[in-house]
């Protein structure tokens, strides 16, 4: 998994949503892997506005990148060197294993071969550990109450 690809990612629990604190996801027992690139200026130069900045910096700093300045640089200061950092760190940097934790629930999505695992346990499901249990009680009332209820399960 690129470095890049971290950036945009969110917890995926429904009750995380709202909270500043499952962004960043924060890389625990990373196993990291650089592989060369062709340079990209432009595409970086094009995807810097959408980077969130300030989750660059936690995330290169618990991966040990101390180079990446904590000011998002704009206009004159996005130099041909810092474009060249950011590729390395951003597109060439690849995690193979570990995990990525969410700073609310402290939920870990394990990453294998690069690929992270987002896919949600049932205990947590679609609705988040509050909402899912709230789910699972009103349908018990429902049957208590003699009404047919139909659950759906996509098994994957």
């Amino acid at each position: 998994m690129k470095i890049l690809t971290a950036n945009f990612l969110t917890c995926a629990v429904k009750a995380c949503k709202a909270s500043p604190a499952a962004f960043p996801l924060h890389f625990s027992d990373a196993e990291l892997e650089q592989e060369e690139t062709e340079f990209q200026a432009d595409f970086l130069r094009n995807i810097l506005p959408r980077i969130d900045w300030e989750a660059l910096v936690v995330t290169a700093g618990e991966l040990g990148f101390t180079s990446i300045t904590s000011a998002k640089p704009e206009g004159d200061a996005v130099t041909d060197e810092l474009l060249q950092e950011l590729h390395r760190f951003l597109l060439e940097t690849h995690v193979m294993e570990g995990k990525l934790v969410c700073g609310n629930c402290g939920h870990e999505y394990r990453i294998k071969e690069g690929i992270p695992n987002f896919l949600l346990p049932s205990h947590l499901g679609a609705y988040g550990i509050a909402n899912g249990q709230m789910e699972s009680e009103k349908c018990n009332r429902e049957i208590k109450r003699g009404h047919n209820i139909r659950v759906t399960t996509l098994m994957i």
